[in-house]
């Protein structure tokens, strides 16, 4: 277990940190799109097939992908399933059509352009929603967690894998000193799990590190059968 729920997040901070807007985001991804697989896939891999046989073990044949990215994670998932995956970027999302072209992914249902803190779903229209390093690339994460226990089913599940933050050493340092940076990278890398959801409100059912040496961290939780008035009225 990856012991990372009391990190401080980012309104208790008191260092930098550049403020992500839908445009810094398009932008950034825009840059990576072509060299993502070559530069983040390696490392990003073992917590995106942490991820994917999670929701491959889990009922519910609607799934949605948020940040789906060029698509790297799309042949993993069951064939039974039903995949929809989003993304800001629209650079990335035609590498993962062409990917889903090229692998013949009849069970990937849709690839849309979509801010995922304001998606087009009704209530309820899926009754698995992941994102895998998209959470500390939304402008708000608080946002991006409320949306996503919106479209998915009560009871349904939420997964996340992500680099949360460090609560000191070296990592701390680091990650402290990047924050600044956060617009031209494109993601905060001072994230805590604090800055998705709040520990003392909602439960996390399981939290489970990751390699190559816990960088990445899975987290996964039981949809509320309403969303918290805490968060709601944030």
């Amino acid at each position: 277990m990856a012991d990372i729920g009391m990190a401080k997040g980012a309104e208790e901070r008191g260092h930098a940190r550049a403020a992500l807007d839908a445009d810094s985001v398009r932008e950034a991804y825009r840059r990576w799109a072509g060299v993502y697989d070559t530069v983040f896939g390696g490392v990003s891999g073992f917590g995106r097939r942490r991820a994917v046989a999670a929701v491959n073990r889990l009922a519910g044949p609607r799934v949605l992908e948020v940040g789906v990215g060029t698509g790297l994670a799309l042949p993993l998932y069951r064939r039974d399933l039903q995949v929809v995956g989003i993304d800001l970027s629209r650079e990335m999302l035609e590498k993962a059509k062409q990917r889903v072209e090229a692998e013949q992914l009849a069970n990937v249902r849709g690839l849309l352009e979509m801010d995922a803190e304001h998606m087009a779903f009704a209530d309820g229209s899926f009754d698995i929603a992941v994102a895998m390093f998209t959470a500390s690339v939304v402008p708000d994460a608080k946002k991006l967690f409320i949306e996503m226990s919106r479209v998915v089913r009560p009871g349904g599940h939420l997964l996340f894998v992500n680099h949360f933050a460090a609560e000191g050493g070296p990592r701390w340092w680091i990650e402290r000193a990047m924050a600044p940076l956060s617009r031209r990278l494109g993601w905060h890398p001072d994230f805590a799990l604090r800055d998705l959801l709040d520990p003392e409100v909602t439960t996390v059912e399981r939290m489970e590190a990751c390699p190559p040496a816990g960088i990445f961290t899975l987290v996964q939780l039981r949809n509320p059968d309403a969303v918290p008035q805490a968060l709601a009225a944030e």
